[in-house]
C-alpha cells in the first residue's frame, strides 16, 4: 500500500521539478533585439528621409552587415545608407517613391532589419503620405515584391514585444494562473455532481477545497494582470471588458462561500453549496471565453486576434508556457489536497467533540 501511495505521487515530484524550470527560465532567458524609438514617425514619398533608430539588446557595429526595409504587405523599399551611431543607436536612409498602391494616401509602414544577431521587425512604426505623381530625386530606389532575404535568429531569446518589453515574462505568471483556475473550478464541479449523486461528505469537502484554491488562483492573476495593465497600459483598472469580466467571476464564487457559511445545516449546506457551484461554473465559461471575444479588448486574444497565436507566442515562449501551465495546475492540485486533508481533520474534531 505504501508503494502504490508513492506511485500516486509521481504529479508532485513533476511540480517540484516544472515550477524551479519555469522560474528560472521565465526570469534568465533574454530578450531579443527590438526597437524602442524610431523618428520620425511620420514621412512623405517623394523625398530623401533620414529615419533614426534606437534598439533594445542590439549590437550595431558594422553598417556594411546591416540591412533595413520599409515594409507593406508583400511590398518593401531598401534603405540606401546606414550609419552606425552606437550599438543601440542607427540612421537609416531612404528614398521614398510615391508607394505602388496609388488608391491609398496614407500607407503604414513596418521597419525590418537584418542583423548578425537575427531580424528585427517594428510593425506600423512609420505612417507614410503617398504623394502621388512625385518622383524621388534619385531614381535608384523602387518597391520591390522580392522576398526580404534575412538572417534566422541565432541565439535563444524571448521576442521583443515595443508594448511589453521587460514584462512578457509576465506571461509565465498571470495566464497560467488563470488556466489553473478554470481546471480547479471544473475539477469542483465533477466532485460537486459526485456528490449530488452518492451523497459522500468527503466529495463535498474536496470540491470546497478547489473553489478555494481556484478562487486563490483567480485573486492572485487579477493581482498579477493589474501589475502588468499598469505598467503596458498605464493604468491598475481599465475597465477592460476581459478585466471586468473576471471581477465578476470571482464575485460569483465569493457567494459560494458566503452562502456555504450562511447555512447551519451540514446536509443543507452541502447540498445547495454542490448547486450553486454547479451553476456558478456554467456562468462564467461565457464571461470569461464567450463576452469577452465578442468585444474589442486591450488584451491579446480577443477583438479578432487569436489566443495563443504567432501574435502573443512564439516557439521559445512556448517551450516556457506550457510547462508552466502543467505546474500551475500540479500546485493548485497539490494545496487543494492538503486543504482537504485539512477539512477532513477538522470535521473529525467536531463530530468527536
Amino acid at each position: 500500500m505504501k508503494e502504490n501511495k508513492n506511485l500516486l505521487s509521481w504529479w508532485k515530484w513533476a511540480a517540484i521539478l516544472i515550477v524551479p524550470y519555469v522560474i528560472l527560465m521565465g526570469f534568465l532567458v533574454p530578450l531579443g533585439q527590438g526597437i524602442t524609438r524610431i523618428s520620425p514617425a511620420i514621412i512623405k514619398s517623394g523625398e530623401i528621409q533620414k529615419v533614426n533608430i534606437s534598439g533594445y539588446n542590439t549590437k550595431f557595429v558594422d553598417k556594411n552587415d546591416l540591412h533595413a526595409w520599409l515594409k507593406h504587405d508583400d511590398w518593401h523599399i531598401e534603405s540606401q545608407d546606414i550609419t552606425v551611431l552606437s550599438p543601440q543607436d542607427a540612421t537609416l536612409t531612404f528614398i521614398l517613391p510615391s508607394f505602388m498602391d496609388s488608391t491609398l494616401s496614407n500607407v503604414d509602414l513596418a521597419l525590418v532589419m537584418d542583423t548578425p544577431d537575427g531580424p528585427i521587425v517594428l510593425p506600423s512604426a512609420i505612417n507614410m503620405s503617398n504623394v502621388k505623381g512625385i518622383a524621388p530625386k534619385d531614381s535608384k530606389s523602387d518597391w520591390s515584391e522580392e522576398k526580404l532575404n534575412v538572417r534566422a535568429e541565432s541565439n535563444f531569446n524571448f521576442p521583443f514585444r515595443n508594448v511589453m518589453g521587460e514584462t512578457i515574462r509576465n506571461t509565465y505568471f498571470h495566464v497560467p494562473l488563470w488556466f489553473g483556475m478554470v481546471v480547479l473550478f471544473g475539477m469542483a464541479v465533477f466532485y460537486s455532481i459526485r456528490f449530488l449523486r452518492k451523497q459522500h461528505l468527503a466529495d463535498d469537502f474536496r470540491a470546497e477545497s478547489l473553489v478555494m484554491v481556484g478562487v486563490l488562483f483567480g485573486i492572485l492573476g487579477t493581482v498579477t494582470g493589474s501589475i502588468w495593465a499598469k505598467y503596458t497600459w498605464g493604468s491598475w483598472w481599465s475597465f477592460d471588458v476581459k478585466q471586468n469580466m473576471a471581477a465578476i467571476s470571482l464575485l460569483i464564487y465569493g457567494g459560494y462561500f458566503l452562502l456555504r457559511n450562511s447555512i447551519s445545516d451540514p446536509d443543507a449546506k452541502s447540498r445547495i453549496g454542490s448547486i450553486y457551484n454547479i451553476f456558478a461554473f456554467i456562468i462564467i465559461i461565457p464571461l470569461i471565453f464567450i463576452i469577452p471575444r465578442r468585444f474589442d479588448s486591450l488584451h491579446p486574444g480577443n477583438g479578432g486576434n487569436p489566443a495563443l497565436g504567432t501574435q502573443d507566442l512564439d516557439n521559445t515562449m512556448r517551450l516556457v508556457f506550457y510547462p508552466a501551465v502543467i505546474a500551475y495546475i500540479l500546485i493548485g492540485l497539490w494545496i487543494a489536497q492538503i486543504t482537504y486533508r485539512i477539512r477532513l481533520i477538522n470535521n473529525r474534531l467536531i463530530e468527536n467533540t
